[in-house]
């Protein structure tokens, strides 16, 4: 059996109920994507940024299928949670369309 690793995408969450969907082709337990850190400050206060909590879920997983486009399968689920809408969350592609 070819050794490989797990292909992930997973959803962020952060205090304010926020999301940003994104993938690990590693399936590092510490990696938690590329969302802008900018863009995400503008909605928190610097007290509310002294403790702060996410939680990072694991929504879809590939080991077996190697015809299956990870790539394509994140931007299905940004669309699906809609988490390239500003008001939902940190995507900021694909472009949200009103």
């Amino acid at each position: 059996m070819e050794n490989r690793t797990r292909e992930v995408i997973f959803k962020i969450t952060y205090p304010n109920g926020k999301i940003y969907i994104g993938q690990d082709v590693t399936d590092s337990i510490s990696y938690f994507g590329s969302a802008s850190s900018d863009l995400i400050a503008k909605d928190f206060t610097k007290e509310q940024r002294e403790s702060f909590a996410i939680t990072k879920e694991i929504i879809w997983s590939n080991l077996h299928d190697p015809d299956t486009s990870t790539n394509h399968k994140e931007v299905e689920l940004i669309l699906e949670f809609k988490s390239n809408d500003p008001s939902i969350g940190y995507n900021r592609r694909p472009k949200f369309k009103k």
